[in-house]
This record gives C-alpha cells, sequence and structure tokens, in this order.
C-alpha cells in the first residue's frame, strides 16, 4: 500500500538555503503549518546530524495550527566546488486520539500511516554588491560599538571626575571648617589671656594700696610718737622750769 500525501504544508517546500559566509552559525527557517482538523505528529531528520541544529527535531502541531522549525548549520570551510548533498525529511503522520507516548506512537506507527517531505540544501555566497553592503554595514556596526565604547569611556572619566571633583569640594570644606575652629580656639585663648592680665592688674593695684596704707599708717604711728615725746620733753622742761621758780 502506498504511503499518504503529506498533510503538512512545508515552507519552503523543496529547498533549505543557507547564505554565507559560513564562520559562522547560518541559520534558516522551516514553517509547518497543519490545515486538517487533527493534530498532526512530526519528526525532521537530516542525512548531517553532526552539521545542523533543529530547533525543535520533532512534536505535535494541533490542528489549524503552524510552527516554526529553526535550522542552524554550524560553521565550516566552504568549498564552492563542492555541491552539498545534504537533505532534510520532514516525517509526519496523523497523532492517534489519546496519545501518550510520543516515542511509543512512532514506534508502533504502520508504514502506510507515515507521510514524508524531502528538501535539499543549498549553499550561497551573498553575491559581491551583497558583500560590499554587508561589509559596510559590519564597519556601520563595529564605528557604532566603538563609538558606543568611548562614549561609556568618556562617560566613565566623567564620572571619576565628578568624584575627585566631589571629594576635593569635601576636603576643602573640612579645611575651612577646621581653619574656623582654630580662629575660634585662638580668639578663645587672646580672650583667656586678656582676662589673666585684667586679674593681675587688679591683684597689683590692690597689692599697692594695701601697702600705702601700711605706710601711711606707720607713718601716721610714728608721727604720733614724735608729738608724744615732744609734748613730755616740754612738760620735762616746764616742771624745770616751775621747779626752780618755786625754790
Amino acid at each position: 500500500m502506498a504511503r499518504q500525501d503529506q498533510v503538512l504544508l512545508l515552507e519552503p517546500q523543496h529547498e533549505l538555503k543557507f547564505r554565507g559566509p559560513f564562520s559562522d552559525v547560518v541559520n534558516t527557517t522551516l514553517k509547518l503549518s497543519n490545515p486538517t482538523d487533527r493534530n498532526v505528529c512530526f519528526k525532521v531528520k537530516t542525512t548531517a546530524p553532526r552539521r545542523y541544529c533543529v530547533r525543535p527535531n520533532s512534536g505535535v502541531i494541533d490542528a489549524g495550527t503552524s510552527i516554526n522549525v529553526s535550522v542552524m548549520l554550524q560553521p565550516f570551510d566552504y568549498d564552492p566546488n563542492e555541491k552539498s548533498k545534504h537533505k532534510f525529511m520532514v516525517q509526519s503522520m496523523l497523532a492517534p486520539p489519546e496519545m501518550t507516548d510520543m516515542e511509543g506512537v512512532w514506534k508502533e506507527a504502520k508504514p502506510e500511516e507515515l507521510m514524508d517531505s524531502k528538501l535539499r540544501c543549498v549553499f550561497e555566497l551573498p553575491a559581491e554588491n551583497d558583500k560590499t553592503h554587508h561589509d559596510v554595514d559590519s564597519n556601520k556596526i563595529m564605528s557604532s560599538n566603538l563609538l558606543k565604547s568611548e562614549s561609556s569611556t568618556l562617560s566613565m572619566k566623567s564620572m571619576s571626575s565628578t568624584l575627585d571633583d566631589n571629594e576635593v569640594k569635601k576636603v576643602m570644606e573640612e579645611c575651612k571648617r577646621l581653619q574656623t575652629e582654630a580662629q575660634r580656639l585662638r580668639e578663645e585663648n587672646k580672650q583667656i589671656r586678656e582676662d589673666d592680665g585684667m586679674r593681675m592688674r587688679k591683684s597689683n593695684v590692690m597689692s599697692s594700696q594695701h601697702s600705702a596704707h601700711s605706710s601711711h599708717s606707720v607713718v601716721k604711728d610714728e608721727g604720733l610718737s614724735i608729738r608724744t615725746m615732744a609734748l613730755i620733753v616740754l612738760f620735762f622742761v616746764v616742771g624745770v622750769i616751775i621747779g626752780k621758780l618755786v625754790l
């Protein structure tokens, strides 16, 4: 019994094109659409599994929906004289009403239930104009990255300069504060010295006044003593004179 026709719609239908350069991973997309009213199981296989990465490489496409399969070609040394013999096959079958084990379903599937479509791989290098355009775009991207890098560097330098200015400002403010504090201490020290001088002068004045008072008292006492002696002598002389007259 012949196999059924593929129920899935493939886009592209016959070729998977990979556009170089091939020094990096090259990606292409395969769209699988399910136009039926049944869920469809699918698998994507290739003749060179080490050269490609396929995500997803299997699954279920619900009725009336589609899915994008990403096919990634790994970097390799491209030889334009060598024709690609790589091929892909999309295998599918209608999903059972109650499906719990997908691997079991594939193992138990009958050959007449399977449907498949084959696609060949085509490698293309960009045309000269496209290459030039690509180089220009690459230069633009590199220039943009350099500008961003320089901008980032300038921004970091500006930030660093700002931080230095802030530090300098803080140091200047601290110096001003210390100078003000030192000036205040000098004024307080000066006031203390002036107060001590005034106290010393007051003490000297009081000492001088006390000394003068003491001297005045001594002179006064001496004056009283002299006058007393003079009066005694006078009384003695008068007594002598009166005694002679009486005799």
